[in-house]
């Protein structure tokens, strides 16, 4: 089902202005969520498909005890035919879900918003596997033999030397090149059976096409006029995406483009392949470990903007919660309102941007994300049916070309928003 054919009529998009509508926020204004209701929907088909085949391989990547392994199949079991439970164990985050997954409980997993499903399933891996209990399953990621295999020689960093051996000369178009990169590693999904290639085996030029929208210019413009803020990231996937992402901030840092560069990973595991601390500073060790003296100059780098704080790794629970970004707390806020650029990477970042909504594709990208209190570009890969800033006409000629566009990780944007 196309986001612009959900028939429920063009009196949900919001007529206020976003800045508007956010004091206070009034999530009423927004359109009708994503449910995992939706017959023929991708969000259905998460739960019907892709989320019970993540648990087995979570399952097969691991040597669990039994009975950890016994508790992610009852959970596995509860997603095709049970009903939402809540948390048994307790835990730092347990008032924080107990209060969210009230609404929920005793519904089945193909009847609730999809985000906020997506977000207590993960959650509920962690309870199975006894993350934040005593014992053998105690700050165990359990996703991290399938992440760890995306930083071998042969795999992610073989890519990004690829691409940093073939930059142009012009920084403006090394921007480009490393922007495009960062966009298309975020293919590199371990949630995702997706077999698009990434950046490295496929020219960079040749993807121009599946940019549906392409903002790279403004970006570099706002760049040049604001030389030399701070740039966050808000981090999405480990491996791959993660040293793209590292390469545009070496090149941002060594050009004199920003003065410093945040980023923004998970405080604990998340979706599949999510960024945290730990996965970053495995990124840094295989740069610094190549054999490519090209990634080892990269890791050097960044090394040394580690040491003098030009580049950070800054965590914050909000990011593993099923909370949108116009939900933040106020904390996170003050740390993001005085970044010259953040940039959202990934699918998931830009449903949460724009509230996992039925928008109408042609909804300008201003009026989705307005609230935000920094300048912001969305590097995305479409994965998800919801998307806005297109063209009157856009979202249906590429539905009549290719009925999965909007979830299959072929084309991607760069959407920039001023603050």
């Amino acid at each position: 089902m196309g986001v612009w054919e959900y028939g429920r009529g063009d009196s949900h998009t919001p007529t206020l202005p976003y800045a508007e509508m956010m004091n206070p926020f009034d999530m009423t204004l927004l359109p009708p969520p994503i449910l995992t209701s939706e017959p023929g929907s991708f969000a259905r088909r998460t739960f019907e498909e892709r989320i019970p085949r993540i648990v087995e391989d979570t399952i097969a990547a691991n040597d669990f005890p039994h009975a950890t392994a016994d508790a992610l199949r009852a959970l596995r079991a509860e997603i095709i035919g049970g009903t939402i439970q809540p948390l048994r164990a307790e835990s730092p985050d347990r008032a924080f879900w107990d209060e969210h997954a009230r609404p929920f409980v005793g519904k089945t997993w193909l009847d609730v918003p999809w985000y906020w499903a997506e977000a207590f399933f993960y959650r509920r891996v962690l309870e199975a596997t006894g993350y934040f209990q005593p014992g053998d399953g105690s700050q165990r990621d359990p996703y991290a033999n399938q992440k760890d295999g995306e930083l071998r020689p042969d795999a992610g960093p073989r890519a990004l030397a690829a691409i940093l051996k073939r930059r142009p000369e012009s920084p403006e178009n090394q921007f480009r090149t490393l922007l495009y990169a960062s966009l298309w590693g975020n293919r590199a999904d371990l949630s995702y059976a997706v077999a698009h290639t990434t950046p490295g085996s496929l020219a960079l030029e040749q993807e121009h096409v599946n940019l549906v929208v392409d903002d790279s210019a403004r970006v570099w413009e706002h760049l040049i006029a604001r030389r030399g803020g701070r740039v966050d990231f808000v981090c999405d996937n480990a491996g791959t995406e993660l040293l793209f992402d590292l390469a545009l901030a070496d090149f941002l840092l060594r050009e004199g483009l920003a003065s410093a560069v945040m980023l923004h990973l998970k405080p604990q595991p998340f979706f599949v392949s999510d960024a945290m601390v730990k996965d970053a500073d495995a990124a840094l060790a295989a740069l610094a470990q190549s054999t490519e003296a090209e990634l080892r100059h990269v890791g050097e780098r960044l090394a040394q903007h580690r040491a003098t704080g030009q580049l950070q790794f800054r965590t914050h629970e909000f990011w593993t919660t099923s909370l949108f970004f116009f939900q933040m707390p106020e904390d996170l806020r003050l740390v993001l309102a005085p970044a010259m650029l953040v940039i959202f990477k990934g699918d998931a970042n830009y449903r949460r941007l724009l509230g996992d909504c039925h928008w109408l594709p042609t909804t300008p990208f201003a009026a989705a994300v307005g609230y935000f209190p920094a300048p912001l570009v969305a590097l995305r890969t479409l994965k998800a049916e919801l998307i806005v800033g297109l063209r009157p006409g856009e979202a249906e000629r590429n539905q009549a070309q290719d009925p999965k566009w909007l979830v299959n990780a072929k084309r991607g944007v760069v959407q920039y928003q001023p603050s």
